[in-house]
């Protein structure tokens, strides 16, 4: 759990959201047992009122650089300003990769 407190403990500083969500979906593909590298990350921040979807995007990516550029295979982002935020997230895709080794 050591990525997944990192993406939580980044966010929380740099966008003080009113909503956090972090989920380790990993496994969901077909990886090692207790690997950190698909992730969803649900977002609500004041921070985000007035900016399109892929800045929100770009500055999520740009916080979690370190954690792209190693482990983290995929981000699935889901970033709401608190006026669009209506209490939950679509729920993730089914993988075509396998349920996990």
């Amino acid at each position: 759990m050591i990525i997944e407190q990192s993406i939580r403990r980044k966010l929380n500083e740099s966008l003080t959201p009113e909503y956090l969500e972090v989920i380790n979906e990993s496994h969901m593909h077909n990886v090692a047992k207790g690997s950190e590298t698909h992730f969803k990350v649900v977002l609500v921040s004041d921070v985000f009122d007035g900016m399109r979807p892929v800045k929100r995007h770009q500055k999520i990516y740009s916080i979690l650089a370190d954690e792209l550029a190693g482990e983290v295979h995929a981000l699935a982002l889901h970033t709401y300003s608190p006026v669009e935020w209506q209490g939950s997230a679509p729920a993730s895709p089914a993988c075509r990769g396998g349920a996990g080794r």
